[in-house]
């Protein structure tokens, strides 16, 4: 196994690991989804994640322990290790020395987050970030607001400072039909990502609902029960407008 790296140990809520990921970065990933979120979204997979408290408390030291132990793996598959959550910046703190030691260890690291909290950021921790995976969920604020409870300007600043550093990014919005499907909200999505110069990968990702039982389980109402996942041709049109703003997709390049 290899040796964990003398780092400060920080205090962190760790909802669950992913010792296999392969939708969340490049290669093979050490999924680590954090407990916490400021965001609402109505189509959230994860809303156990939401509270801060819905994790274990281990600390960073224990956690590069732990990945540790796959690096040959993860080496191997060119992958690394990728911070997900709830939302990571609501423990910045925990991520930075998390993504520190990684960097110790050789590892690839990316961040996922939707960028509400982008100002917590660290440059410490962006330096230690080989990749940001941004989550723009919707490109109309209006729209925005209702679909995660939060206003949209936090993740543009974070977006614009990301291109500042030349700080690779893979963009990733998800189509929901009947919500996000709209074409002047993916036509304002597709702009945003036009302008900026460090953004590598887009990615449409379809709507499911896979995590609808943890709302029920959870005594939440879940708005999207009746909300079908996009066809093939609604996947295929998402991707159209963004070729005609420019923008080349994961699915479409």
């Amino acid at each position: 196994m290899a040796a964990v790296p003398e780092v400060t140990s920080v205090d962190g809520y760790v909802h669950s690991v992913e010792t296999a990921g392969t939708v969340d970065g490049p290669g093979v990933r050490f999924v680590v989804f954090l407990a916490g979120c400021r965001l609402t979204c109505l189509y959230c997979h994860n809303p156990d994640t939401q509270k801060l408290g819905g994790g274990r408390l281990v600390t960073s030291r224990a956690l590069l322990q732990e990945i540790a132990e796959y690096k040959p793996y993860l080496m191997h598959t060119h992958g690394g290790v990728t911070v997900s959550g709830g939302e990571p910046l609501v423990q910045p703190a925990f991520v930075e020395a998390v993504f520190q030691g990684c960097k110790d260890l050789g590892l690839h690291t990316a961040l996922d987050t939707s960028g509400f909290l982008g100002a917590r950021a660290s440059d410490a921790l962006l330096d230690a970030t080989d990749l940001v995976l941004l989550d723009i969920k919707s490109g109309l604020p209006g729209l925005y607001q209702r679909v995660t409870g939060v206003p949209l300007q936090p993740t543009l600043e974070f977006a614009r400072r990301l291109e500042a550093r030349k700080q690779p990014v893979w963009v990733r919005f998800v189509l929901v039909p009947g919500l996000t499907d709209g074409e002047d909200n993916i036509r304002a999505v597709a702009r945003i990502v036009a302008k900026l110069t460090n953004v590598e990968r887009v990615e449409v990702l379809p709507f499911h609902k896979m995590g609808e039982h943890k709302w029920e389980e959870m005594g939440m109402e879940y708005k999207l029960k009746e909300t079908p996942s996009p066809t093939k041709e609604q996947l295929e049109c998402a991707d159209a407008i963004f070729r005609a703003e420019g923008v080349v997709t994961a699915s479409s390049g």
